[in-house]
């Protein structure tokens, strides 16, 4: 008899467990994956009810033990759905279109901790932990604004004491320096060193990297004339050059510049490479360092002075750019893109550029300085877009100043996408003319694999942002 139930009730098990894989079955192609999970845990709970008043219990742990898989269950069938309704939200946000007007934002919220995330979940019952069911912190249905500032505020701004280090360090370094040389090399008639760029504009991003330490050279600007690129042989506006002039009354030797000369003209290889023989073979840095509580020493590059600044909590390189200056035009001794040139001098318009646009933030009360950072360290840390430099962005936005008006935080987010199809725009042409001197393309340095890679990076942007805003 007790063979016979046990062969009738085995029968009935899997006449059950035929009808749960014919519903299970037919429950994946009505309500997909997820209900049918769903289906197939009730109608687990169903057959441990059924089991548990057909087949008496042996004892009490057993009692208990199915009285404790019952509640397991029924946590299942709860938990799922929160789960569901989050999974949802998320897929949902993913795909909405970005908003075709910003919206107001005027406090980002501190995020609710991932831990907190378990008591939603009933994680240790169920016994899945958080990683695995990718609970991220995540903003729900946020505006392509709010993301904006949201990243300037975690990814783009740089604390104020880690500035106000690296400015410390970097004045302190230009003092000694000033004083070795107008100490030791009398000969070298220069102005004032001063520190310039991005950091001391407030316009660095991520962290205090670099700074410019500029020496103007004094020129007697009756002996000296500044000749325009496309005048010269290599015919590129953007590189001039310095040519000593009224020899017939002053001859070699009246200036104090003329040791420099190559060819009738002041060479900024020769002043480079006196600078740099400077730096790095008569001053005694690590005495410098050890009196300013860092690691100072001059790095070797052809064409370039810098020294590496190395403290506890700051890494800053220090550029020591020899300059020319007559009246508003400034010429740089840098190297050209396709090599040093012996006698060709950078024009600069990074003074006149920055000031352009901090007047045009005062008067309107603009974000162009904030759309400006944000680029930067967007494109600081993309691999594809880094050989786009501040002095692009900077032009780019005072283009787009003369035709949008609205500059205001919250109109952050238009422009920030008008800045990207600009961009695209410069790139399809490969032209990008400076503002001050639109025979100067800043784009020539850069190749067709080039311009192509960043061109293809920024149109996938244009309609997805949020991959840009991924560290």
């Amino acid at each position: 008899m007790t063979e016979s139930g046990q062969n009738r009730g085995k029968r009935s098990d899997e006449g059950f467990g035929s009808i749960i894989d014919f519903l299970l079955t037919n429950a994946r192609l009505i309500l997909g994956v997820s209900g049918a999970a769903i289906l197939g845990i009730a109608t687990l709970v169903v057959k441990r009810l059924i089991d548990r008043a057909s087949t008496p219990p042996e004892d009490e742990d057993v009692e208990k033990s199915d009285q404790k898989s019952i509640e397991d269950s029924w946590t299942l069938i709860s938990t799922p759905s929160e789960l569901l309704r989050k999974g949802s939200r998320r897929s949902l946000c993913k795909s909405l279109p970005l908003p075709s007007e910003t919206a107001q934002f005027d406090l980002i919220k501190e995020e609710k901790p991932i831990e907190d995330a378990t008591e939603v979940i009933n994680g240790p019952e169920i016994g899945i932990q958080t990683s695995e069911i990718e609970i991220q912190r995540i903003h729900l249905c946020v505006t392509l604004q709010e993301r904006l500032l949201y990243y300037y505020k975690a990814s783009v701004s740089i604390p104020e004491p880690d500035v106000k280090l690296a400015k410390q360090l970097a004045l302190s370094i230009c003092g000694e320096l000033r004083d070795f040389l107008f100490n030791k090399h009398p000969e070298l008639p220069l102005g004032e060193l001063y520190l310039g760029g991005s950091l001391c504009d407030d316009l660095q991003v991520i962290s205090p990297s670099h700074v410019n330490l500029f020496a103007p050279l004094l020129l007697e600007e009756n002996l000296w004339r500044f000749i325009p690129g496309e005048m010269t042989i290599l015919n590129t506006p953007q590189f001039w050059m310095i040519k000593r002039t009224n020899l017939e009354y002053f001859p070699n030797g009246s200036s104090r510049w003329d040791k420099w000369k190559v060819g009738g003209y002041l060479s900024s290889k020769v002043v480079i490479e006196t600078f740099h023989k400077i730096v790095t073979g008569t001053i005694n840095w690590p005495a410098i360092g050890s009196m300013l509580g860092c690691v100072v020493r001059p790095v070797v590059a052809a064409g370039e002075v810098t020294l590496e600044v190395r403290h506890d909590y700051c890494y800053l390189s220090l550029n020591i750019l020899p300059l020319a200056k007559m009246e508003d035009r400034l010429l740089l001794a840098t190297p050209h893109s396709t090599g040093y040139m012996e006698n060709m001098w950078y024009r600069s318009f990074y003074t006149a550029e920055i000031s352009r646009l901090k007047e045009l933030d005062s008067a309107d009360a603009g974000s162009r300085a904030c759309c400006l950072k944000i680029f930067k360290s967007i494109f600081k840390q993309n691999p594809s877009l880094n050989k786009l430099s501040g002095s692009h962005l900077v032009t780019v936005l005072l283009q787009l100043s003369e035709t949008q008006s609205d500059w205001t935080e919250e109109a952050l987010a238009d422009r920030f996408q008008e800045v990207i199809e600009e961009l695209i725009s410069c790139l399809e042409r490969g032209v990008l003319p400076c503002y001050f001197n639109n025979k100067v393309n800043l784009f020539s340095e850069f190749s067709e694999e080039e311009i192509d890679e960043m061109g293809y990076t920024l149109y996938c942007a244009l309609s997805e942002p949020d991959i840009l805003l991924q560290n």
